[in-house]
């Protein structure tokens, strides 16, 4: 947020707040100009909202947008939520390729959930080849 000047900090900090106390209807308009300057928390926040109709009418098409928007700027919950969403065809059709490859960045920075869903996707051969070994390695970093 070093980026922003002090007030936009207070907008943005009043966002999130209005956001994490499931104000949801009054959190979408406070996130969207922040979303739209290119945002990756806000972006994040907004697709959830679209994705499960919070404070907003549901809608496959922007959930998708404003979660790609921030998955391909590195966030990775964002990039996690990719990975969901191929992997269960929601918002997009299912493509467990895709999945593994957004589960993996996200991995790849830590996201121990992804890190376990890719264990898991190895040790059932979905969206790559079925590979023990793999997942014991996704397993063991993610601490298991």
């Amino acid at each position: 947020m070093s980026e922003h000047t002090s007030t936009e900090e207070v907008e943005f900090s009043s966002a999130m707040s209005a956001f994490e106390a499931k104000h949801f209807s009054r959190a979408m308009p406070m996130l969207m100009p922040f979303a739209e300057k290119g945002e990756p928390e806000a972006q994040h926040r907004v697709a959830i909202m679209y994705q499960n109709g919070l404070g907003v009418v549901r809608s496959d098409e922007q959930a998708l947008k404003w979660m790609r928007a921030a998955a391909e700027q590195g966030h990775a919950l964002a990039q996690h939520g990719m990975g969901f969403m191929y992997l269960e065809g929601e918002c997009v059709d299912k493509d467990e390729a895709q999945a593994v490859e957004w589960f993996r960045k996200a991995a790849d920075q830590g996201l121990a959930g992804s890190m376990t869903t890719l264990a898991l996707m190895y040790e059932e051969g979905k969206g790559v080849p079925q590979d023990a070994e793999e997942a014991q390695k996704w397993y063991a970093k993610a601490g298991f």
